[in-house]
């Protein structure tokens, strides 16, 4: 890693430890982080520590931009299975269900990580913005599906760092310190956190979701396929809803999410099945029906081939290790 970068995110690190929240400590420790949990809030900022690796956990990102300053992580989104840490980050440019964990929580020092939302107004404002040369490129490659290095889906998930963006970053972070700034400084470095994105290879996945009937292809897929997810989907039915062709709306759903529809229902559902054994305590056959499974056989196997262990069994872990799923 280059030795400017190292030294942004070192100081990135620094902040975000001191004000990060710590599952299984004691009260006095979580009443001194209500202060910060309230300034990381305004940020937009997801501040999290572990000192221990986890089990896995479903998450639903939001749009937004994740960071490992500390440690390393798995994150499975798909059938993209990938071990990370700092040298990379990870954009996340609509809703999407992950399954992640730490497995590495950097011996003493603790894995920390941050997750920043994007605003997709400031993205929009930004990318209005930018030079026509610049901006002409963006829109070009957001139109024809491509990148210098190929198609938006076939970039890699994970983005590479430059000195200009590690150091915006590292001063959005840095504002935990200096509460009093942030009405002031945070909509300037947030402008250019996302300026700087759109000079990385990640351009097209962020712009992506602003393109032209973009957001509400992804979007509105997204939602109905949360919001009615035991309904049956088929791409047809899906398409006709949106008002899209099947074609356009699985290179758009593709690209967004680095899933097909079905993939995206499918983890939606595990996870959702998941949670209501997990949380609420209710049978395997309970939850598969709940969220959409019209088999229970079918519900197991792909359970047990999404979290390695039959549905009953996993939940049982699974309680256990809610204690730092914070952190994930």
């Amino acid at each position: 890693m280059d030795e400017r970068i190292a030294q942004h995110l070192d100081r990135a690190a620094a902040t975000a430890s001191a004000h990060a929240a710590v599952p299984g400590r004691d009260r006095q420790d979580a009443v001194a982080r209500v202060g910060s949990a309230h300034h990381a809030e305004a940020l937009g900022l997801t501040v999290s520590k572990v000192y221990e690796p986890t089990g896995l956990f479903d998450r639903r990102y939001e749009p937004s931009m994740s960071v490992v300053l500390r440690g390393r992580k798995r994150s499975i989104v798909g059938d993209d299975d990938q071990v990370w840490g700092r040298e990379r980050f990870i954009i996340t440019p609509v809703d999407l269900p992950v399954v992640a964990g730490v497995v590495d929580a950097a011996g003493e020092d603790g894995f920390v990580a941050v997750v920043w939302r994007l605003d997709p107004a400031v993205v929009g404002e930004v990318v209005a913005s930018m030079t026509v040369p610049a901006g002409a490129a963006i829109a070009a490659a957001v139109a024809s599906g491509s990148s210098a290095s190929g198609a938006v889906s076939s970039l890699p998930r994970l983005g590479s760092w430059t000195a200009p963006l590690a150091d915006a970053f590292a001063r959005l972070v840095g504002l935990l310190d200096a509460p009093e700034d942030i009405p002031v400084l945070f909509p300037l470095v947030s402008r250019e956190i996302v300026l700087r994105l759109l000079q990385t290879e990640q351009a097209p996945r962020i712009t992506a979701a602003l393109d032209g009937t973009g957001p509400s292809v992804v979007a509105g897929a997204t939602a109905l396929l949360t919001g009615r997810m035991a309904e049956g989907w088929s791409m047809e039915r899906l398409a006709r809803e949106l008002r899209v062709s099947e074609s356009t709306l699985f290179a758009r759903f593709k690209e967004a999410t680095g899933m097909t529809p079905a993939q995206y229902l499918k983890r939606t559902r595990l996870g959702e099945a998941r949670r209501r054994m997990v949380v609420h305590g209710d049978t395997a056959a309970r939850a598969a029906a709940a969220v959409g499974f019209r088999s229970a056989s079918h519900f197991s196997r792909d359970y047990r081939e999404a979290y390695g262990r039959p549905p009953a069994a996993d939940a049982v872990v699974v309680r256990g290790q809610l204690a730092v799923a914070v952190a994930v």
